[in-house]
């Protein structure tokens, strides 16, 4: 495979750098910077993860059956996949190896309207502006305000629909943000026929306009195939868990990779093993890691997360309309992996509509309302868990002590899966539209979507301390700074 690596510069000094700070319209702190030789001509793209939070660290010492309610304030936008991915870790810990039917059931229910809440977020408020306008049009228009002026339906649809997953999370984890309904072992709460009623009032319009969705996406993508197709377009490997029989699950699986040409290279590998699957390498210049597969090494085993793997990863989705979408996605590649970022947001609405037909399927499951809602077993010092999120494969694994403290945690989350990609994303995009051209807002917009397309939480993704200085400032009351040290002075 030829993958393109980071550029070199010899001697950065004699350049003109371009930061776009703060990367706008993702959840987290992010900022890319370019530099540029005297013809305009880029030398160098980098996407810099800025902050520093420091989870994997103060979890520890920590009663493990807080870990799920307290890692989850990594981020607000997906919340539910920290919450549910820390207690399938801790299930292991405290023996649960197979939960009861309707703690299963439960957090499935919840999980999967936590995918459609995000989804619908980040392609209707995130994205839709920049592919309903144009990337270089009018700055005051291209947010969702714009979107609801010019094309009302479209946003009352996406707020909506987001509302309704937010609805499905308050009732199976108590809160729309930062709930508790998953703990060690199972859930602590079931649903009322009642309350299941009042979701099944709803979901058949939200299986509609999750339809329209997908709808609305593949005609953006097929009116501009010039556009879509090739932008900020490169190869990778991709990686997704899947489902025991090959199908598209969220909530369970096994890893399953496939090299840029589609073909299987690892398949039913168990999420303990992960260690041995996947390696990290730190980078000077970025908080966020750099995974990947660790039989190919850091320079050919970097691959892509999310839905744009997820869809063609599988061998089919257990939805049958959905699944008659991925059917199409796939024919539209024509026999090859499509690997172009914008077609994220095509797969991410198949994603959201299978989302939509699992919620009804499970809303009919009176499991949802049982009363056996946790199980244990002989208790075990380690577990790992792994959820495929919104945006990718999230890994948590935990050691815990006798005393029911967690000694050790260490995350993966779905962004920093697709630290490398992104990065090779930004340098394709800007090598394309902006070599050679004096930069405008519109221009450099380009470079926002071709992280965008990514949904990246650049919050959740700022774990590795790496060679970046830490430094702090001693400011007096009028505010002037008397004293300043820097790590490693």
């Amino acid at each position: 495979m030829n993958f393109e690596l980071e550029t070199a510069v010899a001697d950065a000094s004699t350049l003109r750098r371009v930061a776009i700070d703060p990367v706008s319209r993702v959840e987290g702190h992010g900022k890319a910077t370019l530099l540029l030789d005297e013809n305009d001509q880029v030398q160098q793209v980098r996407l810099h993860i800025v902050e520093f939070r420091g989870f994997e660290k103060f979890i520890q010492g920590r009663p493990y059956w807080e870990v799920p309610v307290m890692v989850q304030r990594l981020c607000g936008i997906c919340p539910v996949s920290h919450h549910l991915a820390a207690s399938k870790a801790l299930d292991i810990v405290v023996g649960a190896m197979r939960l009861t039917p309707a703690a299963e059931k439960l957090r499935r229910l919840m999980h999967y309207g936590q995918m459609l809440q995000s989804h619908a977020l980040h392609f209707f408020h995130l994205s839709s502006p920049d592919l309903l306008f144009g990337f270089d049009s009018e700055v005051g228009k291209r947010n969702i305000v714009g979107v609801a002026a010019a094309y009302p339906e479209v946003a009352r649809q996406g707020v909506l629909l987001r509302k309704f997953g937010q609805e499905v999370i308050r009732l199976t984890a108590g809160k729309r943000v930062h709930g508790t309904g998953a703990i060690p072992g199972g859930v602590n709460r079931a649903l009322s026929r009642a309350e299941r009623d009042g979701l099944l009032a709803d979901i058949y319009q939200i299986v509609a306009w999750s339809r329209e969705a997908v709808q609305l996406a593949k005609r953006l993508h097929k009116a501009n195939p010039g556009l879509y197709d090739e932008f900020g377009t490169f190869r990778s490997n991709i990686l997704s868990i899947v489902g025991p029989d090959g199908a598209l699950d969220f909530y369970e699986g096994r890893f399953r990779a496939r090299d840029a040409d589609g073909k299987i290279i690892v398949d039913g590998a168990h999420i303990k093993d992960y260690q041995q699957l996947i390696r990290e390498e730190v980078k000077p210049w970025s908080y966020m890691k750099f995974p990947f597969l660790a039989a190919l090494g850091s320079q050919d085993g970097w691959y892509k997360v999310g839905p744009l793997a997820r869809v063609q990863n599988c061998d089919f989705i257990p939805t049958p309309l959905a699944e008659a979408e991925r059917r199409e996605f796939i024919d539209y590649g024509k026999g090859a992996l499509i690997h172009a970022p914008l077609a994220y947001h095509w797969a991410r609405m198949i994603e959201m509509l299978h989302a939509a037909e699992t919620i009804k399927d499970l809303l009919h499951d009176d499991d949802l309302s049982g009363s056996a809602l946790t199980a244990s077993g002989s208790r075990q010092r380690a577990g790992v868990g792994v959820i495929e999120a919104p945006r990718g494969t999230l890994i948590h694994h935990y050691r815990v002590g006798d005393d029911d403290l967690v000694t050790m945690c260490n995350l993966i989350v779905s962004t920093t899966h697709n630290n490398q990609p992104m990065n090779e994303a930004v340098r394709r995009v800007a090598r394309r539209y902006l070599n050679g051209r004096e930069l405008t807002e519109g221009l450099l917009n380009h470079i926002e979507v071709a992280i965008r397309a990514f949904d990246p939480c650049l919050s959740c993704a700022t774990h590795a301390l790496g060679k970046m200085p830490l430094e702090v400032e001693l400011a007096d009351v009028s505010g002037q700074v008397i004293a300043r040290r820097r790590s490693g002075e």
